[in-house]
């Protein structure tokens, strides 16, 4: 396979988009953007290098997406070569134009939730129609909760149906305005004592929270407007104490593509088993994991796990 692997890197382009996905997965319009050529063209390159099995690609309704190939003889070629790759200059300026991007895409992501905070319950409605989440959640907070954490907290509706079921509650949200709106749905005698209740910004793959901080969190209707879901769930990991419960609710994968425009998803659901897995990855052992029919023709994948 040797030889495959070189030929299909003897291109300058080529060997600049290994290096760039080997870091990061980027849709192709991202790629055309980074490396400054037509979609034709990148998209060739694109081809040369999945057929040599240097790259995996993942569709995502209109959306395709590429990335390094992670295992097996073609990821242990692509390690060996990296060092060599980022020494160079051009190679590094690619990188850095790619985390713009991504920084760009966190930006977007905030400002669509600023900007449709008011209506945010109402178009949850739309989505879950008669399916009672909070209940949902609150039925999967384990007893003597100590800490419990709402993970993109929104406007509140399930951190406020959590406050019997823990002695302390945490609620992070990366936008200014959903916070706002959280905030007013409890007493503030209970926000002036941030040992009760404590409402934080931050992105969900840096959390602001200490390292074991909480013994549940739930992150609900929010995995899938993330760039890298594993890398938030390994965060998640981190701020809960071993034993702690994670409680999941996501979409199955779908190919509603409205979705990205109305709600401002990120991914258009997960696969069951690719969720499952990434949960293990994370240190996660997954307890249970059940479908349940809400609105537009979806499904949740409503999801408990424990961290190893």
């Amino acid at each position: 396979m040797a030889l495959v692997y070189f030929k299909a890197l003897s291109d300058e382009t080529r060997l600049r988009l290994v290096h760039i996905l080997l870091h990061y997965e980027l849709s192709v319009n991202e790629l055309v953007r980074i490396l400054g050529m037509g979609q034709s063209r990148v998209s060739r390159h694109l081809k040369i290098l999945t057929e040599a099995g240097l790259l995996t690609s993942r569709r995502d309704g209109l959306w395709v997406f590429y990335a390094a190939t992670r295992c097996g003889e073609a990821s242990d070629f692509l390690q060996a070569m990296g060092p060599f790759l980022h020494t160079d200059t051009a190679m590094r300026e690619d990188l850095a134009m790619a985390a713009q991007i991504l920084e760009e895409r966190v930006l977007k992501t905030r400002q669509f939730f600023n900007a449709i905070a008011e209506d945010w319950d109402e178009l949850n409605r739309e989505v879950l129609e008669d399916f009672d989440l909070p209940a949902a959640v609150l039925a999967a907070v384990p007893e003597g909760c100590r800490v419990a954490v709402d993970l993109g907290c929104g406007t509140g509706a399930v951190l406020e149906r959590l406050l019997p079921a823990s002695r302390s509650l945490i609620g992070v949200d990366g936008s200014a305005r959903m916070l706002e709106m959280c905030r007013r749905r409890f007493n503030p005698v209970d926000l002036a004592n941030e040992n009760r209740i404590s409402l934080r910004i931050g992105e969900l793959d840096h959390l602001p929270l200490r390292d074991q901080e909480a013994d549940f969190a739930c992150i609900n209707l929010v995995l899938h407007h993330l760039s890298d879901p594993g890398e938030g769930l390994r965060e998640i990991r981190r701020s809960l104490t071993t034993g702690g419960h994670l409680f999941v609710a996501d979409f199955l994968q779908h190919h509603d593509e409205t979705m990205r425009s109305r709600y401002g998803d990120r991914w258009l659901g997960f696969d069951e088993e690719r969720l499952q897995e990434r949960l293990r990855q994370a240190g996660f052992e997954v307890l249970s994991c059940t479908r349940q029919a809400v609105g537009r023709g979806l499904f949740l994948l409503l999801v408990q796990a424990r961290a190893c």
